[in-house]
């Protein structure tokens, strides 16, 4: 079994990607018997897709992680949906800045992840990782790659989805008249590896990951 792993490269000017950061430490661990693989995207709207294309067939990859940074963010987020638009609020890395343009022309509006999000977010918590589900990915390069990559796999049966993480500790002290949260990449890498183990559980166990996510959680209580 082999999951591939994406981060992004750095964007907006800065030197690091907690996404990348992370991602870049997973590479070749075994996971509850599954390979990690990872692949660095580029931040570019032209390109990302282009390069998520030649991972999916180099690899073949049983699950798909997507991380992206999110500015703002507290916690492990992990994407619901993403929508078929890209609207950028500032440009990309090689200056591109597309306004309400579809990531796929006549496309479907927008693509659920086929994870376990709520069985993730339940095993997140009960380690002490602070996590959520997201109903927005955003419409910059991060969403495009999850709308892109949720299209790339429709029908497949390949377990596929998007996390934003957030800023690290030195990004966070970098921001002047911000007081953003952030997270080391030390406890980044553990809430991954926590979720990674819950995807492999998934796709070897099946299940409805509502009702499972559910009964988890009140066992907790």
């Amino acid at each position: 079994m082999k999951i591939l792993i994406t981060g992004f490269e750095p964007f907006g000017g800065e030197t690091v990607n907690p996404s990348w950061e992370v991602a870049k430490q997973l590479d070749g661990l075994i996971v509850s018997g599954a390979q990690l693989v990872v692949v660095q995207l580029p931040c570019v709207f032209s390109k990302s897709l282009q390069v998520l294309a030649q991972a999916l067939d180099a690899h073949q990859p049983h699950m798909v992680l997507s991380l992206g940074q999110a500015d703002g963010r507290s916690d492990f987020s992990i994407e619901r949906v993403a929508i078929n638009v890209c609207d950028a609020r500032i440009p990309d890395n090689e200056g591109a800045q597309p306004i309400d343009e579809p990531v796929v022309a006549h496309g479907p509006a927008a693509y659920f992840s086929s994870l376990p999000i709520k069985k993730m977010a339940t095993a997140l918590k009960a380690q002490g990782f602070p996590a959520a589900i997201s109903q927005t990915a955003g419409t910059f390069v991060c969403n495009q790659v999850f709308y892109g990559l949720q299209h790339a796999l429709a029908g497949k049966g390949v377990l596929s989805g998007f996390v934003h993480v957030p800023l690290m500790p030195i990004q966070a002290a970098m921001r002047s008249g911000a007081s953003l949260a952030s997270m080391s990449t030390e406890t980044l890498k553990a809430a991954v590896l926590c979720a990674l183990e819950v995807m492999v559980l998934h796709l070897q166990q099946g299940g409805t990951d509502a009702q499972d996510a559910k009964v988890q959680m009140g066992a907790t209580h």
